[in-house]
This record gives C-alpha cells, structure tokens and sequence, in this order.
C-alpha cells in the first residue's frame, strides 16, 4: 500500500517520521522485531533513499530504533515518554502486553455544530470534527470522535490518517497542559454501536476527555466508547 504525503508544509522525512512512530507505538512494529527495508519503506512512501534514512535516523536518535549491520533497523522501545504524569497511555500498556492496535479513519472535516451540545458550548458553531475506529487485534474496540477547536489554525486533516493527533497538534506548537477524563457506563449511538459490532443496549464504557493548553483553554473534546467485553480498560503508573 502506497501512502501519501503532503508537500505542502513540513519536510517528508519528517511525515515518515511520525507515521513510523505511530506504527511503533500502536503495535504495527512489534519490540525486538525489524522494520521494513529501506528499499520497502522508499516504494511505500514513494520517496528517495536520503528521506527514508533520515527519518530513520530521527527515531534511533530518539531511541525508538537500533540500526545492525546487515540485520535490518530493529525496533528497541515502543513507549513515548509525557511530561503530564508518569502514566502510561491506554495504548502502550497494550502494546506491552502483546496486542496490536490498528486505526480506521472515518471521517475528518469541519462540522456545523448543534445548539446545545457540548461540542457548541466549547467551540461555538463550527470546529473540526474526526472520527476514528480502533481495532485490538483486528477486532474492533474503540469507537472516538475528537471535536478541535478552529483556532488550532490549518490543519492538515489529511495527515490524520497517518498520525497521532497530539502530534500533529505539536507540530502546530500548540502545547497541552493538562487533560480531564470522565468516565461512565453507557449505551453507544446507534451508529457507533454498528461499527463496533455489539447488540443494541450493551452497556459500553464511555470515556470523554478535555485536553487543555496552557492558557487554560480547551483545545479537543473527544468521547470514546469501549467494548470492555474485549479487554478491560488498564491503567499502569511508572513510580
């Protein structure tokens, strides 16, 4: 499969990159195991030797990567490291134990949004609106919408597909501070429980997240529903 990048904004070793990173935080490049060649990597990204080994060289300097004469780029670590709290993510705690997780991207574009809900008290009438699937081992699992506001500037909603959305909110240097999660028991929207594949009122857990910047205001709004029934939600501290 071929990816495409932009070439509009920042460097396409840079893009590579990033979707490398992803690829090795959600599982698709287990630890201890080898990337793509080189010669792969430059065919699916359709991009000259140099950028492919610049952005390989960015995730060695960065420790994700182990470089071995003659025996491929070998992955050596698969968790980012937050300077919010010694949590790790929901993702990397999977990851470590084995799973693979795999994101579908739905739909990103810029939505009208409804008087009264909670996407128009944080962001007014309009705001950028993605939706993504999640699949734990080819199953799926998580179901999110992310609300943004439009302040984030020109994003390249295109880009999602392919990266983290907290990464490319820092490529926008847009810094967030704090998040609060609430969590609750709740049955999915229809539609959602159709992509997750569960029977109509199967109690889900509900997850809604409110990520700050450090002026205090409120960048994204997102809720997920889980199908616990999969895997429970798993939260480990580092001390």
């Amino acid at each position: 499969m071929t990816v495409f990048l932009s070439r509009k904004k920042k460097p396409l070793y840079l893009q590579i990159k990033n979707i490398l990173k992803d690829r090795i935080l959600h599982g698709a490049y287990p630890i201890d195991t080898t990337i793509p060649s080189e010669p792969q990597l430059e065919q699916e990204f359709k991009v000259s030797k140099i950028t492919v080994r610049n952005a390989i060289q960015e995730l060695v300097q960065e420790g994700y990567l182990e470089k071995g004469s003659g025996k491929g780029t070998r992955v050596i670590r698969n968790t980012s490291t937050s300077k919010l709290s010694k949590r790790k993510s929901f993702t990397e705690v999977l990851v470590e134990e084995g799973h693979r997780i795999r994101k579908q991207l739905l739909q990103a574009e810029v939505v009208r949004n409804e008087v009264g809900t909670e996407p128009y008290r944080l962001f007014g009438e309009q705001c950028f609106c993605i939706e993504r699937l999640y699949y734990l081992d080819d199953v799926p699992y998580i179901h999110y919408t992310h609300y943004l506001t439009m302040s984030t500037g020109n994003i390249e909603l295109a880009d999602i597909d392919d990266q983290s959305l907290y990464g490319l909110l820092e490529e926008q240097e847009i810094t967030l501070d704090k998040f609060r999660d609430q969590f609750a028991v709740a049955f999915a929207p229809p539609l959602i429980g159709e992509k997750l594949r569960v029977q109509e009122n199967m109690p889900l857990l509900k997850r809604s997240r409110y990520s700050y910047e450090e002026s205090g205001n409120v960048i994204e709004f997102s809720v997920g529903y889980y199908n616990t029934a999969i895997q429970n939600y798993l939260v480990n501290y580092n001390v």
